[in-house]
């Protein structure tokens, strides 16, 4: 990870938290516990390098280990999280949104949210001005990032900040915002649905992706119908419900793919009882197989 603590001195701690890893076997966990401090420190001392009228963009860069989890927390800015390494996941009140490598997530000021990384996650984010850009949606969405887009991000993260009365940060911002109007949402959204029996259902099934049992016999467990649980889904998640159970294990899938598992281990997991099965349902979701998704490949020609 690049060096940016002598631009941000709130962050010294967490590379002397890497160092000391590397140097004295500092477990992934203690040094997680700083990933999650530095995370509060940067919004506590957001008056120090936030906006002052002409800063609209700040940035934000860093590697979190297998397993790091940030809690739930918000932000005045939006955010645009690019995803260079690993799979990110973001857990809001509405759904689940899963960030597979070379793509990024979307999520507007205001919305809580928690991060959890599934492998080594190399993570860029852009914070805009609230409603600087027009182009995405006021609620989270996973997108798409284009080769031109994706050097954009890597290039504002090594400038920390854009400032429109410096001339050069000014073109900058308004390319990146017309790059954003761009860009395509993926199907990596999984909506969890108001109804609280339904809820159960969904938390339970998100516990455990790899559940056998049908619907008609959960339903039984909530005290509703299958007829009255496949009337919420569809009503409350915009998808029947064996689309929404295959959505989560395919996005379990992801997480379990981006933290190193095998193809097969994976499948197993989700619930597929074969490999072919798994890779069957992964392409007719995401137009390709598990391991040409995850490749440098496949990311240059979906671009």
């Amino acid at each position: 990870m690049r060096n940016i603590s002598h631009r941000f001195p709130l962050y010294q701690d967490l590379f002397a938290a890497f160092s000391c890893q590397q140097n004295n076997g500092l477990s992934s966990r203690c040094l997680a516990v700083y990933c999650q401090q530095i995370s509060r420190m940067r919004h506590i001392e957001k008056k120090r390098f936030g906006p002052d009228g002409s800063v609209l963009v700040r940035t934000y860069g860093v590697t979190f280990l297998n397993g790091h989890k940030s809690g739930p927390h918000k932000h005045d800015w939006d955010q645009l999280t690019y995803a260079a390494q690993g799979v990110m996941t973001v857990h809001t009140g509405k759904g689940v949104w899963v960030v597979p490598p070379h793509r990024a997530v979307w999520v507007p000021s205001g919305v809580e949210h928690e991060e959890e990384m599934s492998g080594h996650v190399a993570a860029r984010s852009l914070f805009f001005v609230s409603g600087l850009s027009k182009a995405l949606p006021r609620d989270c969405s996973t997108v798409n990032v284009p080769p031109l887009l994706r050097e954009l991000i890597l290039h504002a993260t090594d400038l920390a900040v854009l400032d429109c009365k410096i001339p050069t940060q000014s073109r900058l911002i308004d390319v990146i915002l017309d790059q954003l109007e761009l860009v395509k949402t993926v199907p990596m959204q999984l909506p969890i649905p108001r109804d609280i029996r339904a809820r159960k259902i969904a938390a339970w099934l998100k516990e455990d992706p790899s559940m056998p049992a049908p619907l008609s016999e959960i339903a039984r467990q909530v005290g509703a119908s299958k007829r009255t649980l496949e009337r919420l889904f569809r009503s409350e998640t915009g998808m029947p419900f064996n689309q929404w159970r295959q959505r989560l294990r395919i996005i379990h899938a992801l997480k379990l793919l981006g933290g190193g598992e095998s193809v097969t281990s994976a499948a197993l997991e989700a619930g597929y009882t074969s490999t072919s099965a798994f890779i069957a349902m992964f392409r007719k979701i995401l137009g390709t197989t598990p391991s040409r998704y995850f490749s440098a490949e496949f990311k240059d020609e979906r671009d």
